[in-house]
């Protein structure tokens, strides 16, 4: 593996010898993540022309706003892994997902990635004014699959989602949808192949006990398939059931990093009244 500092890689490890623990598919190495947020916070109204001539004449650095959303993590995750990352509300969870993703770029540190991560997320992007059933040809295809593997797995795609289950959802337009409905959709798209790197951002919050735990046999099946899952939840629950690691994460810094239910154990105790 390979990375300059600053920066995400993609590499691909030699295999271990036998007994040796799996591959590792990331590692995180001192990670930094800074969001500067720029804007004319306090400034009176001006509209649309007015900020843009602003953030066009700004000079660099000027009325900027630093968010340190990730302070030093560092840890590695391996083949056949689900790892969850539990943590309050702005702990770093999500940013960390994106930075894995390399979607973000790192202030300092390095991630090393084996294989493409494919982040799936409850924000992200869906057209709207396509049809469910657009929207699954569209994003199978832009995961990599042929026309006819679409044609193939389509019809276990639509009752995966549960889109269906009151109605034929599948043929209206994204828009007309619930966020739950859409995210369960979402899921069931990335869930339809196998992953080297899977990132899961909330997703299984959405759904119906019985979509959950359709969603919990399939990341046990891609972690059987030697994937690596990473599960962001706020579902103490979800995390135990799916996962077999848990890393916590507060204010951007790593609390606790090992077994799941060690690690929800002793962050339930935290936020206890």
């Amino acid at each position: 593996m390979a990375a300059t500092e600053g920066s995400t890689a993609t590499a691909t490890p030699a295999a271990p010898p036998e007994g040796e623990p799996a591959a590792p598919t990331v590692i995180v190495d001192d990670l930094h993540v800074v969001y500067r947020v720029r804007g004319a916070a306090g400034r009176a109204g001006g509209g649309g022309p007015a900020a843009l001539l602003r953030a066009l004449t700004r000079r660099k650095g000027a009325g900027a706003r630093e968010v340190h959303a990730v302070r030093g993590v560092s840890f590695v995750a391996r083949r056949g892994e689900a790892i969850g990352l539990i943590g309050s509300n702005g702990s770093g969870k999500s940013t960390l997902l994106r930075a894995v993703a390399g979607l973000l770029p790192p202030e300092s540190g390095r991630v090393y990635t084996d294989g493409q991560p494919s982040l799936l997320g409850v924000n992200a992007a869906l057209m709207n004014d396509l049809s469910g059933e657009r929207n699954v040809v569209l994003g199978c295809l832009a995961m990599g699959m042929t026309p006819a593997e679409v044609r193939e797995r389509y019809d276990g795609i639509v009752d995966f989602s549960g889109i269906n289950d009151k109605g034929d959802f599948i043929s209206l337009p994204m828009r007309t949808y619930s966020s739950g409905m859409a995210a369960r959709l979402r899921f069931a798209i990335a869930a339809a192949r196998d992953h080297d790197v899977l990132l899961i951002d909330e997703a299984l919050a959405t759904g119906d006990r019985a979509f959950r735990r359709r969603s919990e046999k399939r990341i046990k099946e891609l972690r059987e398939r030697a994937g690596t899952v990473f599960l962001v939840s706020h579902s103490n629950k979800s995390i135990r059931d799916t996962c077999d690691r848990a890393i916590w994460l507060e204010r951007g810094e790593l609390v606790m990093d090992g077994p799941a239910g060690e690690v929800v154990d002793a962050y339930e105790a935290s936020t206890a009244d």
